[in-house]
């Protein structure tokens, strides 16, 4: 057992607050011009942060959050991950490419077995977001388990797409559809029999998080296992008519659809076949994972609970295992913060609402779930509300903000650490004003939680996971599209030290990024941070 306990800062001075770390997640730093829903907002406080001494901005996308390109946006798990691991480590975007493309994704055992039940007389499943986003997936993974499939002489494939308009453009579910039906086509030119078989909107079908809406879940089901859902001859004509029926809906909110021939679905899930989620990001796969794998299930009535051999790309939660079976190994996350401040005696509480809390806790314990030590952690949830985010863009801050001041008078715990969803959440509706609103939702909750940390002689540090609000729209042949995905801007990173006790000063960094964060939480705790960390933003003057 590695032993996780710190030393004490040499010359620092202890003070009696706690150190608040506050995660305004999608708020990164844009143009500055009408497209920047950051800079649009009305944000007195966050104006006289980034006017402060101690400020500077973090990379959070690419492989300062270890994505495989600089081309790769970050997002919340990645971005969470490199903020309490307090290094870089492969990420699933890039573990995935490596595994494919060395083919030994191809040689494990979970593969093999798939291959097995698909050579017996049933069928090969493949289930997962479409597009080229690399948050949840990329098209480029399915490509080549199709290919493999096929030169495996599988003889049968159904896939079941789910889409995106969240980490893509809005409306480009028939660009990526084209591609797999090419696809599809060219495979069963030659002898397969491969196409697709159901899929829905990632948001309204299979992909919920948290437990915020099983009803999702419940959808999606419906679809991949029972076939019930509206039918079409193709996946791209149900996309088609969604769109001609409804010229305001986007590719995330597309109702569910099943592909039938001859009246009857072409790739219902039954008892001897074979399932592969293909998402690598765990956060929004893992319902679906234990609604097949779950002997004791209750979150809703699945009908029939069809016996298949389910694996997941990647092992989405490494201590509840699930899901039993993985295509690629994880990369294993050691000495987290939290792990290094329950070792030194630091109480510690984490919080916020159900969106993020996964966030703040699984992703920031280095995909771990459940507590450290509980005897020196808390972690609430907030439970967030079930509507969309646009029309309500305030979501749970202000509940949050009122748990964080109650704790922060309690005096009981010296690290906390806070998630508000909004700038990611409400930027991911494309909804100019309600993005404007989420951010001023952010800020004032500064405005009351940054006099208690003052009044409690405490410090505040204050950053983002990456950016989203901060763009908008972008313009293309002279018209603004709706821009709903992450970005690849900088984000902002500030420390208010109010208690008085040390002197600060930024250290010199070539491209500090989120990793550097946790030794700067350290720093500011007083203790040394480990030497295997990313190095601290500060140190005393």
């Amino acid at each position: 057992m590695p032993n996780y306990q710190l030393r004490n800062l040499n010359n620092f001075n202890a003070f009696r607050g706690p150190v608040v770390f506050i995660i305004m997640d999608g708020i990164g730093i844009g143009k500055q011009d009408e497209s920047d829903g950051v800079h649009l907002a009305y944000t007195p406080e966050l104006d006289c942060l980034f006017e402060a001494p101690l400020f500077t901005t973090l990379k959070a996308h690419g492989t300062a959050v270890g994505m495989p390109s600089e081309d790769d946006m970050g997002n919340s798990e990645v971005g969470h991950n490199a903020l309490g691991a307090g290094r870089v480590f492969p990420q699933g975007a890039k573990l995935v490419a490596e595994a494919i493309s060395s083919g030994r994704i191809f040689e494990g055992a979970a593969w093999k077995e798939a291959l097995t039940r698909a050579k017996q007389g049933g069928t090969l499943h493949l289930m997962g977001l479409l597009s080229d986003g690399n948050v949840h997936s990329h098209i480029d993974h399915v490509l080549a388990m199709l290919d493999r499939a096929a030169s495996a002489d599988v003889p049968r494939v159904r896939l079941h797409v789910l889409l995106d308009g969240r980490d893509v453009d809005q409306r480009s579910a028939l660009r990526y559809l084209e591609t797999l039906e090419a696809k599809l086509a060219a495979l069963n030119a030659a002898g397969a029999d491969f196409c697709i078989a159901s899929g829905g909107g990632r948001m309204i079908t299979t992909m919920d998080r948290y437990g915020a809406d099983w009803s999702i879940v419940e959808r999606g089901w419906k679809a991949h296992v029972l076939g019930d859902a509206r039918a079409f001859a193709s996946a791209s004509e149900a996309v088609q008519t969604y769109y001609d029926e409804d010229p305001r809906i986007t590719d995330q909110y597309l109702e569910r659809f099943v592909i039938t021939e001859d009246g009857s679905p072409v790739g219902t899930i039954e008892d001897g076949d074979a399932v592969i989620f293909f998402n690598f990001r765990g956060d929004r796969a893992m319902e679906m994972s234990q609604a097949f794998e779950d002997k004791d299930f209750d979150h809703f009535d699945r009908q029939r609970h069809p016996d298949v051999f389910y694996a997941g790309m990647m092992q989405y939660d490494g201590d509840a295992h699930i899901p039993k079976h993985f295509l690629v190994e994880p990369s294993e996350i050691d000495g987290t913060i939290s792990e290094y401040l329950c070792a030194s005696g630091v109480s510690s509480y984490a919080i916020s609402e159900t969106q993020k809390f996964g966030h703040v806790t699984y992703f920031w314990n280095g995909n771990n779930s459940g507590y450290i030590d509980e005897s020196l952690e808390t972690y609430v949830e907030i439970t967030s509300d079930r509507v969309p985010f646009d029309q309500r863009p305030t979501m749970k801050a202000a509940e949050i903000t009122d748990a964080l001041i109650q704790t922060i008078r309690g005096g009981q715990h010296k690290f906390i650490r806070v998630n508000y969803p909004n700038g990611d959440m409400v930027g991911h509706t494309g909804v100019p004003i309600s993005v404007r609103m989420s951010v001023e939702a952010v800020d004032l909750s500064l405005s009351r939680l940054l006099p208690e940390i003052e009044k409690a002689g405490g410090i505040a540090v204050i950053t983002a996971d990456h950016g989203n609000a901060d763009c908008m729209f972008t313009m293309k042949n002279g018209k603004r599209e709706p821009m709903v995905a992450h970005t690849l801007n900088p984000v902002p990173f500030m420390v208010q030290d109010y208690s008085g006790a040390n002197r600060w000063k930024m250290r010199p960094a070539d491209t500090p990024g989120l990793s550097n964060v946790a030794a700067t939480l350290m720093t500011l705790l007083g203790l040394e941070p480990p030497e295997a960390y990313d190095p601290s933003l500060l140190e005393l003057e």
